[in-house]
C-alpha cells in the first residue's frame, strides 16, 4: 500500500509556510531589536539624548499600521506570498540604510520607513502560516511562529555581545540585510494556502464585510494595544536597564538578555499548547497571572542568579500570552478579510502602544528605571488580562 501524495504535499506546504512565516517575523524582529541595545551609543554619536534615541523606537511602532494596511490588502486580494516577499526585501534595504545613516534626522526618517515593513510582515505571515497548518494544531504551531520575534530579540541579543564590541553599532545594522535572502524561499517554496482562494472576494464585498465587522475590529485593536503595552513595556527598555541600573557590560547584557528569550520561546510553546486544551483565553490570563507575580523578581532581584531567574520568569510568561495570538486572532478574522484584519488591528494596537518604551525612558530620568518599569508593568498587566477575560473566542474554528 503507498501512501498518497496529497496528505504529504499538504505537510510540506504547511512546513514551509510556517517556516516561511517564523523567519520572516523572526529576522523583523531582529531589525528591530539591535537598536534596544545600542541606545546609549547611538545618541552619544548623534549628540543626542537617550529618550530622543528610544523616540526612533515609537517612530517605527507608530508607522507600523500603514504597512499593515499596504501589504494587508495587497495579501488579501493578490495572495500572500508576494505581499510577504517585497516587504522582507524592503524591510532589509532600509535597515542596511540605517547603518550609514550620517545624522540624527536621516536615522529618524529611516526608522519610520522601516516601521512601515516590520508592520507588513506580521499580518502576512501569520495568515499564511495559520491558514495552512492542520486546525488541531493550531495553538502550538501559533506559538512557534510568535515566537519567531523571541529568536528575533535572542539574535539581536548574540550579535550584540560578540559584533558590537569590535565593529560598533552600525556593523549591527548591516547584518539587517540577511532577510532579503528569505524572499528567495518564499518564491522557491511557498504554496498560496487554499483557504485564501475559497475567500477571495470582490472590492466591493470586501468593503462591506469590513463594515460589517467594525465591533468586532475594535475589541482587536483594543486587545493588541494591551498585548504591545506588556511586550514593549517588558522589553525594549530591560537592556538599558541592565546597563544603566545593574551597570552590566555588553557581554552580561546580552547573556542576560539571550535567557530571557530562551525563557519567551518555551513559555510560547508551552501556553500555545496549553490554548489547544484549556481555549485561548483561559491559557493568555493564566500566563498574564503569572507575570503580575514575577515582576518584583524581575526589576529588583538581589543577586546575579536571581536576576537570571527573573528575566527568564518574566518573559516566560510574557510570550507565553503572546504566543496564542496568532493562532486567536486570525480565529475570531473574518475568513475574507483575514490578510488585512488580523495585521492592522496588530498594528493599531502598536500604535496605540507605541510610547511605552520613550515613557520608560523619560520616568527613569525621574525615578529609576526599575521603579518606572515595574509600575508601567503592573499596570499593563492587569489591563491586559481584563482585556482578555472580557472578549470573545473562535477556538478551533475551521478555516476551509
Amino acid at each position: 500500500m503507498t501512501t498518497s501524495p496529497a496528505p504529504a504535499l499538504s505537510r510540506a506546504n504547511a512546513r514551509n509556510a510556517l517556516i516561511a512565516g517564523f523567519l520572516g517575523w523572526t529576522l523583523d524582529a531582529f531589525d528591530f531589536f539591535v537598536l534596544t541595545f545600542v541606545l546609549a551609543p547611538v545618541a552619544k554619536e548623534f549628540g543626542k539624548s537617550i529618550p530622543a534615541v528610544a523616540l526612533t523606537l515609537t517612530a517605527s511602532l507608530a508607522m507600523r499600521p500603514l504597512g499593515a494596511v499596504v501589504f494587508g490588502l495587497m495579501a488579501d486580494r493578490w495572495g500572500r506570498r508576494l505581499p510577504l516577499m517585497i516587504d522582507v526585501v524592503f524591510y532589509s534595504v532600509v535597515e542596511v540604510l540605517s547603518g550609514f545613516a550620517p545624522t540624527y534626522t536621516v536615522f529618524f526618517v529611516l526608522r519610520l520607513l522601516y516601521g512601515i515593513g516590520m508592520g507588513g510582515e506580521w499580518g502576512v505571515g501569520a495568515s499564511l502560516a495559520m491558514e495552512s497548518v492542520p486546525a488541531r494544531w493550531r495553538g502550538l504551531l501559533s506559538g512557534v511562529l510568535q515566537e519567531g520575534y523571541a529568536c528575533g530579540f535572542l539574535l539581536a541579543a548574540v550579535a550584540y555581545g560578540t559584533v558590537f564590541p569590535r565593529f560598533g553599532w552600525r556593523a549591527l545594522f548591516f547584518l539587517g540585510g540577511v532577510p532579503a535572502l528569505l524572499s528567495l524561499f518564499i518564491r522557491a517554496k511557498v504554496v498560496e494556502p487554499e483557504a485564501w482562494r475559497a475567500m477571495r472576494t470582490d472590492w466591493p464585498s470586501y468593503r462591506r464585510a469590513v463594515v460589517k465587522n467594525g465591533k468586532l475590529f475594535g475589541y482587536l485593536v483594543l486587545l493588541m494595544a494591551m498585548m504591545n503595552f506588556i511586550s514593549h513595556g517588558t522589553q525594549d527598555l530591560y537592556p538599558t536597564f541592565l546597563q544603566k541600573q545593574r551597570h552590566y557590560d555588553p557581554r552580561w547584557t546580552a547573556v542576560v538578555t539571550a535567557i530571557s528569550m530562551i525563557g519567551a520561546i518555551a513559555g510560547g510553546l508551552l501556553f500555545g499548547h496549553f490554548s489547544d486544551r484549556w481555549g485561548r483565553r483561559r491559557a493568555m490570563v493564566a500566563a498574564i497571572g503569572g507575570a503580575i507575580v514575577l515582576i518584583p523578581l524581575w526589576i529588583a532581584a538581589p543577586a546575579p542568579a536571581l536576576v537570571l531567574a527573573g528575566a527568564f520568569g518574566m518573559q516566560f510568561m510574557v510570550q507565553g500570552a503572546w504566543g496564542i495570538i496568532p493562532a486567536h486572532i486570525n480565529e475570531l478574522s473574518p475568513p475574507a478579510l483575514r490578510g488585512f484584519f488580523p495585521g492592522f488591528a496588530y498594528q493599531l494596537g502598536v500604535l496605540c502602544a507605541s510610547s511605552i518604551g520613550y515613557v520608560e525612558a523619560l520616568l527613569a530620568e525621574h525615578l529609576t528605571y526599575s521603579q518606572s518599569m515595574g509600575l508601567l508593568a503592573g499596570t499593563v498587566l492587569f489591563l491586559g488580562a481584563v482585556v482578555v477575560a472580557v472578549g470573545p473566542e473562535a477556538h478551533g474554528i475551521s478555516f476551509s
